[in-house]
């Protein structure tokens, strides 16, 4: 089965595929030679789907192993819509950037929508994942997580976890399988406070707190430091803060500071003039060079 999804005229499938790393996290697998994104997704009751997602002119194509009804149908549309941001409003953006030769390109090539995972559950456990820690130790984190945890699709490939899984777990499971390390307890106790309610992460895509108590209750989950909460910010598509790590520090010295080691100050002054995008102007300026020309043109 084959479901297709207009797409905004703004839209870079290459360019939201490859805007973090996301793409090379388990549950998806990126084909970058066939520039196809593959998923797999839960439909509740049902068992879990792979799909596998690929630019089509003016939209995306979803291809499906089975049939699937207008319910389930309806409900993969609705997580790759989430996941690619297609209904984000970048227009704002685009005009802040167009002005600026340096960041004119961001407008013209649609750069700015960062893929997502289908849950802000998700995409916060991949987040504490990435903390203080190699990306090959994130990638190991996150494939025990799914592998361990996941529910099977009929092509043995596994989603995502849910937190009522995960809360079903000791917290020696996640240091000892998981090899989460001082993560082993943050990652239980969001499990369990998730699971319980008493945790309600999926209300932040729509929370209307102010910046500051939003970001106050993100880092009420231990393991969320300033940089895993901004970095979620970014994703749930409120974009003031940097995230800086000791990556995107080093691409700025490369990038704005002739090499040379660069305070977080005078990297927050440099973006500033973006005003509530700077930490989405941050991002595309840093990884502007994950695709080449070549890649852009085709």
């Amino acid at each position: 089965m084959e479901i297709t999804i207009k797409t905004p005229r703004d839209f870079n499938f290459r360019r939201t595929v490859l805007s973090h790393g996301w793409c090379e996290l388990l549950p998806f697998e990126f084909d970058r030679k066939n520039w196809t994104l593959v998923r797999v997704l839960d439909l509740q009751e049902a068992k879990p789907l792979t799909v596998g997602i690929s630019p089509r002119n003016r939209g995306i194509n979803i291809s499906t192993s089975r049939q699937l009804g207008k319910r389930a149908a309806a409900a993969i549309e609705r997580d790759v819509r989430h996941m690619f941001r297609l209904d984000d409003d970048l227009g704002e953006f685009y005009q802040a950037v167009a002005a600026d030769p340096d960041f004119a390109w961001v407008a013209h090539e649609g750069a700015g929508r960062l893929l997502r995972s289908p849950t802000v559950f998700e995409d916060l456990v991949k987040m504490i994942c990435t903390t203080n820690c190699s990306w090959a130790l994130t990638q190991k984190m996150v494939t025990g997580l799914v592998t361990e945890l996941g529910h099977e699709s009929a092509d043995g490939r596994r989603s995502f976890p849910a937190a009522a899984a995960m809360a079903e777990k000791p917290e020696r499971f996640f240091r000892d399988q998981i090899r989460a390390g001082y993560r082993a307890p943050y990652l239980f106790e969001l499990a369990q406070r998730v699971a319980s309610g008493s945790l309600d992460v999926e209300a932040w895509l729509t929370s209307e707190l102010p910046l500051n108590e939003l970001i106050k209750e993100m880092k009420s989950v231990k393991g969320v430091g300033n940089y895993a909460a901004e970095g979620l910010l970014k994703l749930i598509g409120r974009y003031d803060g940097l995230a800086l790590d000791s990556w995107t520090r080093a691409a700025f010295a490369r990038l704005r500071n002739r090499g040379r080691v660069a305070g977080d100050k005078k990297i927050s002054r440099f973006y500033s003039r973006f005003k509530s995008w700077r930490g989405l102007a941050l991002w595309c300026d840093v990884t502007r060079d994950w695709l080449n020309s070549e890649e852009i043109s085709e």
